[in-house]
C-alpha cells in the first residue's frame, strides 16, 4: 500500500475513535501543551491494535505508546509529539478535538481509491455489521455512526461516488446512522472497501456463506 492510501485509512481512522488533542499541563512556572494523537480501540480486540500500531508507526514515522486499561476493555494507541500533532492537522489536513460540529475529510481524501481507504478505516472504527429481521428473514446491515459535522455529507457523497445504496437515519443531537442493507451491498462493500478489522471480516464471510438464512 502506498503512503498516501495509508494516510487515507488513517484518516478514516481518526474519524471513528481518533482524537488530537492539544491540553495544559502547568509546571512550576507557565503552563506547558501536551499534544497527544491517539486511536481508542477495544482491547479485546489484539489483531486489529496491532494493525492500527503498525499503521500510525508507518504512518507518523514513530512508534505509538499503547496502554490497556483492562477495567473497560478499551486500549488507547497514542504519540505524544508536538511535531506528529502539527503534521497531522497542517499536512494531512485533519482538525483537533472536539469532533461535535467540526470533523471533517480533507479534500485530498474525498474522493476515488483515497476515499473507499477513508470508508474502510470509519467503518473498522465506528461501524459494525449486524442482521435485521424482515418478516421473518434475515438480512445484513452495515451501520455507521457519525457525529454532526461536515463529515456527514462528504461520507454519504463517497458513498454516493461508489454508487452504495443506503439510507440515513436520524439520531438525536444532530447525529446520523447510515445503513447499508442487503447481502448484495454488504458483498459489494468487501469487494471494493473491505475491512482491516477482522471482527467485522469474520462476521460478513459468515453471513456472506450462510445461504440459508435468507440473506
Amino acid at each position: 500500500m502506498e503512503k498516501e492510501e495509508k494516510i487515507a485509512e488513517f484518516v478514516g481512522i481518526m474519524l471513528g475513535d481518533g482524537c488530537i488533542g492539544k491540553y495544559p499541563n502547568r509546571s512550576r512556572e507557565k503552563i506547558r501543551y501536551q499534544h497527544r494523537v491517539k486511536v481508542t480501540l477495544d482491547s479485546r480486540n489484539k489483531e486489529y491494535t496491532g494493525y492500527v500500531s503498525n499503521l500510525l508507526r508507518e504512518v507518523l514515522g514513530i512508534e505509538p505508546k499503547v496502554y490497556y486499561k483492562k477495567s473497560e476493555n478499551t486500549v488507547d494507541i497514542a504519540i505524544y509529539q508536538k511535531e506528529i500533532y502539527l503534521y497531522v492537522i497542517n499536512n494531512i489536513g485533519l482538525l483537533a478535538s472536539p469532533k461535535w460540529n467540526r470533523m471533517s475529510v480533507p479534500l485530498k481524501y474525498q474522493h476515488g481509491k483515497l476515499g473507499r481507504l477513508v470508508l474502510k478505516g470509519l467503518f473498522d472504527t465506528d461501524g459494525c455489521v449486524t442482521l435485521f429481521n424482515n418478516n421473518g428473514i434475515k438480512y445484513p446491515r452495515i451501520e455507521i455512526r457519525l457525529s454532526p459535522s461536515p463529515a456527514q455529507d462528504q461520507i454519504n457523497n463517497i458513498l454516493l461516488e461508489n454508487s452504495f445504496s443506503f439510507r440515513i437515519q436520524k439520531l438525536e443531537r444532530g447525529k446520523t446512522k447510515i445503513r447499508i442493507s442487503g447481502k448484495n451491498e454488504l458483498k459489494k462493500w468487501f469487494d471494493i472497501i473491505g475491512s482491516s478489522n477482522p471482527i467485522h471480516a469474520e462476521k460478513a464471510n459468515q453471513f456472506l456463506k450462510n445461504s440459508r438464512s435468507g440473506i
